[in-house]
């Protein structure tokens, strides 16, 4: 259980939050820029990409319609998706927890096409492709270990 003094505490540090950090005093989904539209006490308007939020990437129009705003006026919520974004989050530029956020950095660095990524593919599909993965025989079926085969040069595979 929270004691009082612990309520308190909590109390003061939302109401000097608050004085610092501006709120949110309207959201929409503004359909004409495909956006979410938050509207701070400051006077100033924010706008983000739905697929760019955690819990929003795959939504439809008709699903953002509704939104609502935390009394603190630090929460959007969405009640149709049961989705809630913290707006002093947002602000800083995150759109979704650390693990959400580093899965989609991961899936942008795999679409890579730089130079030296082709350059090594390339290299790569001359030696055969990637190597095949085979058991190592000590190993049992539930905790085998696959390791990469050795790749034969150009000379050993001919002999074959």
């Amino acid at each position: 259980m929270t004691s009082r003094e612990e309520f308190e505490r909590a109390g003061r540090r939302g109401t000097g939050l608050q004085s610092a950090m501006p709120t949110a005093i309207a959201a929409w989904y503004d359909r004409r820029l495909g956006r979410v539209v938050i509207r701070l006490n400051s006077g100033l308007d924010v706008a983000f990409s739905p697929r760019d939020a955690e819990g929003l990437e795959k939504v439809t129009p008709a699903q953002l319609r509704e939104i609502e705003i935390s009394p603190s006026g630090f929460g959007i919520y969405f009640p149709r998706l049961d989705v809630d974004i913290y707006l002093p989050a947002l602000l800083q530029g995150f759109l979704g927890s650390r693990a959400w956020m580093a899965a989609r950095l991961g899936a942008i660095g795999g679409k890579s096409r730089s130079a030296a990524k082709l350059s090594a593919a390339r290299r790569n599909g001359k030696l055969g492709g990637r190597p095949k993965m085979i058991r190592n025989r000590g190993d049992d079926r539930r905790g085998e270990k696959l390791l990469p085969q050795k790749r034969r040069g150009r000379k050993e595979r001919q002999k074959i």
